[in-house]
């Protein structure tokens, strides 16, 4: 027999690295398996034949994205025009609502198997759109238990999987907190500005600034180090630039090393998405800051459902762990007081760690990606692909 074509999205960083992970597994099981389609670093580096990278369409909000209109139709056309030139039978979208339900809508028309997956959160924006994925999506793989029912009311096959994201981060790292007894001789921060162009534009200048007030005026006069964590689809030169820029004595870290730079770091200021639930897994004490445009946030609030939090960690415990500043609350000034006010509170920082510590087990039990993986396989019919008992189905 031959090659088996598959078509594969993912539009951002954080889907990228899922992507990854699942490719891996279903190469295991299917070693035919020829993927292509638009991904970045991680994706490509498994194994995935790129028509486009993910940074070129990688934006947050409405505004944000017109920008990158134009680009991201041309690729758009570029995965039809190869799904129909190889006779690909299937396709694996990873979030990225806004380009992946309308291009699961061409994919189904032409007769393609359509998996979903890592929901987008239409359970919180738009969520009419449910109506689509039930017309156009063959099987969805979710991250939370609790979006099982959202999708099962609305009669489409959702399965959850669990996060990958607990697989990821590492168990054991030393935390900041717990290796010094008593007063620490220096605050360690660590600044993680997002893995989306957009989301850097918006939040690093502020946050470099800061992380500056903090380091003139820190509480108890105390020296503070900071980190910047740098995602794949960000240039390294950019984040140099700009704490250059900001006149900051400040180190890049990436890959690897991300982790034990997090978990060393007494706090993290970090946009909202995926990152947050990485430094929470690690026990690190953190402030959450969103902005997008204000024509975005303010099309957000009369179309989106209302929800307590923005932030993931929050959302997942259901409960307010850790504090969240939003739009115009995410200026130097707001950002370096609420950091501040953390430090200087021993109460405050053990309370929240001791409620990050239940974060793990609320995100489901390790191995997510091969029950993914599984779950594709057993949806397109290939061999031994029998998903794991613990998989619950609607």
């Amino acid at each position: 027999m031959g090659a088996l074509d598959l078509l594969m999205v993912a539009g951002e960083a954080s889907g990228d690295l899922k992507g990854a992970r699942l490719l891996a597994r279903l190469r295991s099981i299917e070693p035919r398996l020829r993927p292509f389609g638009l991904g970045g670093e991680e994706l490509r580096a498994g194994g995935l034949e790129t028509l486009a990278d993910s940074s070129e369409v990688a934006v947050v909000g409405i505004t944000e994205a017109l920008k990158v209109l134009p680009r991201a139709r041309r690729i758009y056309r570029r995965l039809l025009a190869a799904v129909e030139e190889r006779r690909a039978e299937a396709a694996v979208l990873i979030d990225f609502a806004e380009f992946n339900l309308r291009l699961a809508r061409d994919l189904e028309r032409r007769g393609l198997k359509v998996l979903y997956y890592v929901s987008p959160q239409i359970w919180a924006w738009r969520p009419g759109r449910v109506r689509t994925v039930a017309r156009v999506v063959d099987r969805m793989l979710v991250l939370f238990p609790f979006e099982v029912e959202f999708y099962r009311q609305a009669g489409v096959e959702a399965v959850h999987v669990g996060h990958p994201v607990v697989d990821e981060v590492p168990r054991d790292l030393p935390q900041a907190w717990d290796r010094e007894s008593g007063r620490p001789a220096v605050f360690r921060l660590a600044l993680l500005p997002g893995s989306r162009p957009s989301e850097v534009t918006a939040l690093l200048s502020p946050l470099l600034a800061a992380a500056g007030r903090l380091a003139a005026g820190s509480p108890g006069g105390l020296p503070v180090q900071v980190s910047v964590i740098r995602a794949s689809t960000i240039p390294r030169r950019r984040l140099e630039d700009a704490i250059a820029a900001a006149g900051l004595e400040a180190r890049v870290v990436e890959g690897g090393e991300r982790f034990a730079a997090i978990a060393g770091a007494h706090l993290a200021l970090c946009a909202s998405g995926t990152a947050t639930l990485e430094v929470g897994l690690l026990g690190t004490p953190m402030v959450v800051v969103y902005r997008v445009s204000p024509a975005t946030y303010l099309v957000g609030r009369l179309l989106a459902r209302p929800l307590p939090y923005v932030s993931l960690v929050n959302l997942v415990l259901g409960r307010r762990v850790v504090p969240e500043l939003l739009q115009r609350a995410v200026s130097p000034g707001q950002i370096a007081a609420e950091a501040a006010a953390l430090l200087a509170d021993g109460e405050r920082i053990a309370a929240m760690r001791a409620a990050l510590a239940g974060l793990r087990e609320r995100l489901g039990a390790p191995g997510a990606s091969g029950r993914a993986a599984r779950e594709v396989a057993a949806c397109l019919g290939w061999p031994a692909a029998v998903p794991e008992p613990e998989v619950a189905r609607p």
